[in-house]
């Protein structure tokens, strides 16, 4: 894509955001990038069975990120789904820098494209047609229920539509942290989510978040009854997918590490994030000191 191309792409996701700040809305949906290029022919859109929501920093999205959307698409191939990539311009951890929330914005219309032409290149079924599109959205909340509820309650998804929140490891640690619930600092304000809707949960073993087998034991334990005396119920384990990370021995791919390579050796992109977002970061230079 050439320079004045990622240009006007950033520009208009800096005029939406724009209005989307000052506007009263909590969640919105700044464009949508059709899976249409998936298919052969174009299908009549089926009402979505499954809406998979991969709520991210995107500072800046990585391969990591489209394993874990990749995965879950053609896991269940033939469930009609739609993919919600969703920003928080309030985050709870991280700050907004180094990258401007228009430049992520921008390349997360650019993994978009790289997420459906992984799928088309991984699976030669025609059921990966029915990922229906996948939307570029933005939210004040900072928190994890209440974004769920603000997607619930908007008028872009039919309802009731089941949620699959597509989250690691380390996120599922922080949405099981009593401390983001006050003002009783306890787990039942996850019950509506749990209830109603999944977490798909991409395990990644190291030093920093323990072993396979101690990521398994944090599920085993809300399982069996020891998150109670914190308001968990043994039941919200079945809502509760972990899957695979990399596999032994592939190296560890992270947004921080690809900012790393931005600042210290660019080649290493190559491994670290998608083709269309390596092309933005070199040409647009978003995270320039």
């Amino acid at each position: 894509m050439a320079s004045n191309s990622y240009q006007a792409l950033r520009s208009h996701y800096q005029a939406a955001l724009k209005r989307f700040i000052a506007s009263s809305r909590n969640l919105e949906i700044l464009n949508s990038v059709s899976s249409n290029q998936l298919q052969e022919h174009k299908q009549p859109s089926q009402a979505p069975g499954v809406l998979y929501v991969l709520d991210s920093s995107f500072n800046p999205p990585t391969l990591a990120h489209l394993r874990i959307a990749s995965s879950a698409l053609l896991e269940k191939p033939s469930v009609p789904s739609r993919l919600l990539l969703l920003l928080a311009t309030q985050n709870a951890d991280k700050p907004s820098k180094p990258a401007d929330f228009e430049d992520r914005l921008a390349m997360m219309e650019l993994f978009a494209q790289d997420l459906l032409s992984h799928l088309r290149a991984t699976s030669s079924s025609p059921a990966n047609a029915s990922l229906q599109q996948i939307d570029i959205g933005v939210t004040k909340k900072p928190y994890f229920i209440d974004k769920a509820a603000e997607i619930e309650q908007s008028d872009v998804y039919p309802n009731p539509l089941e949620q699959v929140h597509l989250t690691g490891y380390d996120t599922l640690i922080r949405i099981f942290n009593p401390k983001y619930y006050p003002p009783e600092h306890t787990l039942q304000p996850l019950g509506p989510f749990l209830s109603q809707h999944r977490l798909r949960v991409t395990m990644r073993p190291d030093d920093e978040w323990g072993s396979k087998e101690e990521q398994k034991a944090f599920l085993l334990r809300l399982a069996q009854g020891g998150r109670e005396n914190e308001g968990g119920k043994r039941e919200w384990a079945q809502r509760i997918q972990l899957v695979e990370g990399k596999k032994p021995g592939e190296r560890p791919v992270s947004s921080t590490k690809a900012r790393e390579a931005i600042q210290t050796n660019p080649q290493d992109l190559d491994w670290l994030v998608p083709s269309n977002v390596r092309e933005y970061i070199l040409s647009q230079r978003p995270y320039a000191e």
